[in-house]
């Protein structure tokens, strides 16, 4: 039941018509060769859900354009890695991509303050923050470094740690731990700060150092736990919620003050009513990735996540971090999320 429930969401989301921008989309007929195109790249898969309501925005600013502006998407990686990308799209060898935070706070450092370790209890905060002021004034410093965002984020979900020996319940679990992070300096400030022992490791070698025991635990979303099938080299799973992480749709900014401002609204409109879309099919994603994962025989539980936050905040991390990212952003953030230090 919990493959086919799974396999049910993304056969609903593929069966919406997928008509690359460059074609012909039924009904409609086209006299000329647009008079803008635009490269879209980015790293998922063509059956996740960023590229299935992407190609659907894509197909709707080609039709609502009149066929003027094109958005062709290069899914999977197809325009190199995630460095490669992003120096792409700031010098126009592609117009659209869409960054996770982190990769884009090398560029503008703020952009990572959503990762913040345990700042949100529940999504109503998340985009409380990320679609008002909080996102507002990301959007505004990428502006500044020629770049321009759109309004909506996509979805990648909150992250969790899993272990092989023994389920995170405070964060006395977290003592000594020895937990591989992505390679970025705060998610290795934040477990330094709760005690573990964290160090930094590319992606690809990570299932490895798991099941040789060179690391004794991992945090990532459900999604990639699943995909990744951590499930084979780990026990438990520890819904922490520890950070939340999404996608910025940025465009190159001469690309986009190039537009028409009729096309610009096309454009904005259609990929972020697509963005609202994509947020749903996540969350319905991780409720049947949960179960299956389940079925695996991995062991979840929810820890409060207080004794967390406290160990934070007596370790000086959110004061570091509210230093880094500057009073405003801060202010901005605990105006969704509350007190943080």
């Amino acid at each position: 039941m919990v493959n086919s429930s799974r396999r049910n969401v993304l056969r609903t989301l593929a069966a919406a018509p997928v008509v690359a921008a460059v074609g012909a989309i039924p009904g409609f007929a086209r006299a000329a060769a647009p008079e803008f195109s635009f490269k879209f790249g980015h790293n998922q898969p063509t059956n996740h859900p960023l590229h299935i309501r992407a190609q659907e925005a894509a197909d709707r600013v080609f039709k609502e354009s009149n066929g003027r502006l094109e958005v062709k998407i290069f899914p999977n990686g197809q325009m190199g890695g995630d460095n490669d990308m992003l120096s792409q799209v700031r010098s126009g060898g592609i117009e659209m991509y869409t960054p996770a935070s982190l990769g884009l706070s090398t560029l503008v450092p703020v952009a990572a303050i959503n990762a913040i370790g345990f700042a949100f209890a529940d999504y109503n905060q998340v985009w409380a923050a990320m679609d008002g002021k909080v996102g507002a004034h990301v959007r505004a410093q990428l502006e500044k470094a020629g770049l321009y965002a759109l309004e909506k984020v996509w979805d990648n979900g909150f992250r969790h740690i899993t272990t092989s020996s023994k389920p995170i319940n405070s964060v006395a679990d977290m003592s000594g731990l020895k937990i591989r992070v992505p390679v970025s300096p705060l998610p290795v400030s934040m477990f330094k700060g709760l005690g573990a022992a964290p160090g930094s490791l590319q992606f690809a070698e990570l299932y490895t150092a798991l099941q040789t025991k060179v690391y004794d635990a991992q945090e990532n979303p459900l999604s990639i736990i699943q995909i990744a099938k951590m499930y084979e080299v780990q026990k438990y799973c520890s819904l922490t919620n520890h950070m939340w992480d999404g996608w910025w749709m940025i465009i190159n900014g001469r690309a986009w003050k190039g537009l028409p401002p009729d096309l610009q609204k096309i454009l904005s409109t259609a990929f972020n009513d697509a963005v609202v879309k994509e947020r749903a099919d996540v969350r319905a994603l991780n409720d049947s990735t949960m179960a299956d994962l389940k079925a695996k025989g991995m062991v979840f539980n929810s820890p409060s996540p207080e004794s967390f936050r406290a160990a934070l905040k007596k370790s000086g991390f959110y004061e570091e971090w509210r230093k880094k990212f500057g009073e405003e952003a801060w202010g901005y953030l605990e105006q969704s999320v509350g007190k943080l230090s």
